[in-house]
């Protein structure tokens, strides 16, 4: 039963691509061009429930290649997956592109430097002015309630989401979802140990004191870009001031867990977490269509025929989120 489930993940995850509708409430994905005060646009794609909402709002932000090339090419398709999880759960996803990768384009406005000796806390200002222009257009959304706004992304957007909230104070706040957040990861090179190490912990010691929003981190046990003992680390100097973050470590996963919360199986590891997070601090996170009495048996894990360890459990999960 559990490898029949892996390949119906599978498949619901390449239907996605296709039709947002295939499994679960509808969703409308748009492409917008967002007018930054420096002159220039932010190209992102916007993900939403086909309802007349007000909905809270997620800025999903994206990760760092070192690659030029990589980042010249960068678009939602890697985080799409998961922008679906929340729009299911009646947020509008909005995903955009920063200076310097993909459509946005331009010059790539948060290169900390060298290794030797960097500028994160620079680097991070220039990402989180992006960010902003994202965040702040999407408040003005007419089908969007402004005091439900949610910071997230994964590995350097899991970064630039923390250093937004903590030194620009967003209006309507009320999360952020760290994913893998870091910066200076070289998995081939140093597996687990990032460079400067010591400079974004200086950084992590800043924003502990000035964020004033539940914030979890999340990482796996097999983080190839920071592993677990950096990422403790951090978040230790991170919460040293009272900041009252959470911590959660995901299992090992695929080759490197790195990339768990981008992964459509990854899903049945790092929901459950998010869910009991954003549920204990208050904030709506429940799917859409839960109350449906013909999606209700469906939707009851505990309820579904021949699925009863939680292997199985997960994978069924993941199968319930893995389409749009």
């Amino acid at each position: 039963m559990c490898a029949l489930l892996t390949g119906l993940v599978a498949t619901a995850a390449r239907a996605q691509q296709e039709d947002h509708s295939y499994y679960g409430p509808r969703l409308i994905e748009e492409k917008v061009r967002i007018p930054a005060p420096g002159g220039y646009t932010v190209a992102a794609t916007i993900l939403r429930p086909d309802t007349s909402g007000p909905f809270g709002v997620v800025v999903l932000n994206h990760g760092v290649s070192a690659s030029a090339r990589e980042r010249a090419r960068e678009s939602s398709d890697l985080l799409i997956n998961s922008a679906a999880v929340f729009a299911r759960r009646g947020y509008v996803v909005v995903l955009p592109l920063r200076r310097g990768f993909g459509d946005t384009g331009g010059d790539m406005a948060e290169d900390p430097g060298s290794c030797s000796n960097p500028d994160y806390k620079g680097a991070e200002k220039n990402a989180a002015e992006d960010v902003m222009v994202a965040y702040n257009y999407a408040r003005t959304l007419p089908y969007v309630d402004p005091n439900r706004m949610i910071l997230a992304g994964q590995s350097a957007g899991g970064m630039v989401s923390v250093f937004t909230a903590g030194t620009r104070n967003p209006q309507g706040l009320v999360a952020v979802l760290a994913f893998a957040a870091g910066r200076g990861g070289d998995p081939d090179i140093n597996p687990g140990i990032p460079c400067a190490i010591e400079p974004i912990a200086r950084v992590m010691d800043m924003l502990g004191k000035n964020i004033h929003v539940p914030v979890l981190f999340n990482y796996s046990e097999n983080d190839l870009f920071f592993s677990p003992k950096i990422s403790r680390g951090w978040f230790d100097r991170f919460n040293a001031n009272g900041a009252g973050a959470e911590y959660a470590l995901q299992p090992a996963f695929g080759k490197d867990g790195h990339y768990l919360f981008v992964d459509t199986l990854g899903v049945r590891y790092w929901l459950p977490t998010v869910e009991s997070f954003l549920t204990r601090h208050g904030v709506v996170f429940a799917r859409l269509d839960q109350t449906d009495p013909e999606r209700q048996p469906l939707l009851a894990l505990d309820r579904v025929p021949n699925i009863k360890s939680d292997a199985c459990k997960g994978l069924y999960r993941a199968f319930l989120e893995s389409p749009g």
